[in-house]
């Protein structure tokens, strides 16, 4: 009997063990089933963080940034290291242009209340004759972007970002014709074809608001000719209207990116031409703040409270 009971007592023992033997590997198996696989370890590439934001364009901000606080060298060195990033991008050459006609306006004191509001100055030029104000780099830099942007449109033929360079290069031309070399005939035929440059981009894209500047520039400058050219102009089919230069410059001081700040200095001293102070020392107070680093601001926006008719 006793033999017997050990016998049964090893039997029970062993089905035991295997019922429990079972029930781990279904456990097992069933956590298997449920739980998801594990992850692969991450690639080189996983590992190397991600950028937020494409820090070659930012470069164009800060360059533009630089050269609304004076910084021409600064600027420079910032576009031409984006055009190195971005040879393919029309825009880091136009901003060079830029960075030498604004280095420029700022030797001659074209964007002071000094210059604008004298008509003699503001409607027939810089003193000095076309061969002794010529901006040799400006002209290479804005050529070299106008063809590029040109070469673009070839196969993108509606490219809005190509076309905006476009408008910059013809309205940046413009301004150079008009107050450094004072060939005005020249600078019309280019403010005309900026302007249409300028609707077809805001056709295409309504955000692009920095083609504005060359729109209302190009409507404030002609609007501000004496009559009798004007008429002569208009014959001609160049139009110009003051009120809507100042508010097409108004959407790029609203709106605009990279020619913001020149769009508001540009109002700025429009508007002290027309007499609407207030919005006058508006812009000239944001832009004295904004960019601290700048004396010509700071200085226009306390000569303007000090003499808050226009009488300097």
């Amino acid at each position: 009997m006793r033999n017997q009971f050990e016998s049964r007592l090893r039997r029970c023992r062993f089905a035991s063990a295997v019922a429990f033997s079972f029930l781990i590997c279904s456990i097992s198996a069933v956590a298997q089933e449920t739980e998801p696989p594990p992850e692969p370890p991450p690639s080189s590439a996983e590992q190397t963080p991600r950028m937020e934001a494409d820090t070659a364009a930012m470069m164009l901000d800060s360059g533009f940034r630089l050269l609304y606080e004076l910084d021409f060298k600064g600027a420079r060195s910032e576009f031409v290291t984006y055009q190195k990033l971005h040879p393919e991008d029309p825009l880091g050459k136009a901003a060079e242009a830029a960075s030498y006609l604004f280095e420029q306006f700022n030797q001659k004191g074209v964007l002071t209340s000094d210059f604008f509001l004298n008509d003699s100055k503001f409607l027939n030029g810089i003193d000095g004759d076309a061969a002794q104000n010529h901006n040799a780099a400006f002209i290479d830099a804005n050529h070299a972007a106008r063809e590029q942007a040109k070469e673009v449109l070839k196969t993108k033929t509606k490219d809005p970002h190509s076309l905006l360079v476009l408008t910059m290069t013809d309205g940046m031309e413009a301004d150079y014709d008009q107050v450094i070399e004072k060939k005005q005939m020249a600078s019309l035929g280019l403010i005309r074809q900026a302007e249409a440059e300028a609707r077809t981009v805001l056709a295409l894209d309504p955000t692009a608001q920095d083609a504005y500047v060359a729109l209302g520039v190009g409507n404030y400058i002609i609007g501000s000719l004496p009559g009798f050219k004007r008429a002569f102009l208009w014959v001609g089919g160049i139009h110009g209207d003051k009120q809507r230069g100042m508010e097409q410059m108004e959407s790029a001081v609203a709106n605009g990116r990279y020619l913001r700040p020149f769009a508001k200095i540009l109002l700025a001293l429009a508007c002290e031409r027309e007499h609407k102070h207030d919005r006058a020392l508006v812009l000239l107070g944001e832009l004295s703040t904004e960019f601290p680093a700048n004396p010509l601001f700071a200085h226009e926006y306390a000569l303007l409270q000090q003499h808050p008719l226009g009488k300097h």
